[in-house]
């Protein structure tokens, strides 16, 4: 099988390599020294430049390159990105190839999930043919060939069952589920509940605190994505808890990074600015924030993550506030 993954970064990097196992893959990247380091040394020096690459990958700077031929395309590009470069990949490929988003993010002018985003961009002959990859899996995990699960989700099974096949190996199991809505609110939402969770580190609190935000954060994003019309398991499976409990806890996480740099009294533009990767969690709590207005769903952590991001709250004040909210019974909204 020859595959085709669109972006160079880590995370792009990791699943490459998972491809390999099943033939060629070709990474696009927009940095010329990425695509230099692949192909010259087998290592992208600028991502995970500590593991060498499996032959079967090599990259290219052309979109047409990476494309041509190829029988399964993930698209592993920064949320904010991903509508235009739908709109360049669209016209590229024909129908019958499976398109795999592997971007975990929510539009902040539209509120569209990755899902809508890609039934808005790209031609509507390609749109039966998404499928969404999400779950617990640090990229440098993945590379080192480290046991990890995710979920693939699709709403026409045969995409599903194909893209399954496609990444599955003896250390990288795949699930699949029909949730898309579910399994694209999960992955995205989880980054949010990071940021708080590596805040209340930031600041010294203890594992009782991160187990309570931990499990009030996902009662929080269970609401909003019921409301939208996940099924509420799916918030207990790998795109939920298990993606939550990954990025809250690791220290890989860039989302628990920069809310570990604002516990500690930082503000969030100076500690994004000194990193080399995106931490989606950021744009995302302003997607999410407003979407829990939108939709009239209480989501009191996200609301203090997008003030502690957007508006520079102190994170003590933030944690102050939230729990001095009014009592209430566990089951109650909020």
């Amino acid at each position: 099988m020859r595959s085709a993954v669109i972006g160079g970064g880590s995370w792009g990097t990791a699943l490459a390599t998972v491809l390999a196992n099943k033939g060629e893959t070709v990474i696009w990247a927009r940095e010329p020294d990425v695509v230099e380091s692949i192909n010259t040394t087998h290592r992208n020096n600028r991502y995970q430049g500590e593991f060498e690459l499996p032959a079967e990958v090599r990259a290219t700077l052309s979109l047409e390159e990476a494309l041509d031929g190829a029988e399964l395309v993930t698209l592993v590009v920064p949320s904010h990105v991903m509508r235009d470069m739908c709109k360049r990949v669209g016209p590229l490929l024909r129908p019958g190839i499976p398109i795999v988003s592997a971007s975990k993010g929510i539009e902040n002018d539209s509120l569209c999930t990755m899902e809508e985003v890609l039934n808005d961009a790209l031609p509507r002959a390609l749109r039966s043919d998404v499928a969404f990859l999400s779950g617990p899996s640090f990229a440098a995990e993945t590379i080192a060939r480290m046991v990890t699960a995710v979920t693939i989700a699709a709403r026409y099974h045969d995409v599903a069952t194909a893209v399954q096949k496609a990444f599955s190996t003896g250390y990288f199991r795949c699930y699949t589920t029909e949730d898309v809505t579910g399994v694209e609110l999960g992955g995205a939402l989880k980054n949010v509940i990071a940021i708080a969770a590596g805040a209340a580190d930031g600041i010294g609190l203890g594992h009782n605190s991160r187990a309570a935000l931990l499990t009030r954060g996902v009662a929080e994003i269970t609401r909003l994505a019921v409301k939208l019309g996940a099924n509420p398991l799916t918030l207990s499976g790998l795109a939920g808890m298990g993606d939550l409990v990954l990025t809250c806890t690791g220290n890989l996480s860039r989302n628990r990074h920069v809310g570990f740099e604002i516990g500690k009294g930082r503000k969030a533009s100076d500690v994004i600015g000194e990193m080399s990767q995106i931490a989606e969690g950021v744009r995302t709590a302003r997607s999410a924030y407003d979407l829990s207005l939108r939709e009239s769903v209480d989501m009191p952590i996200t609301a203090e993550v997008f003030r502690m991001v957007h508006e520079d709250k102190p994170a003590k004040q933030a944690i102050r506030d939230l729990m001095s909210r009014d009592l209430k019974r566990e089951r109650e909204s909020g």
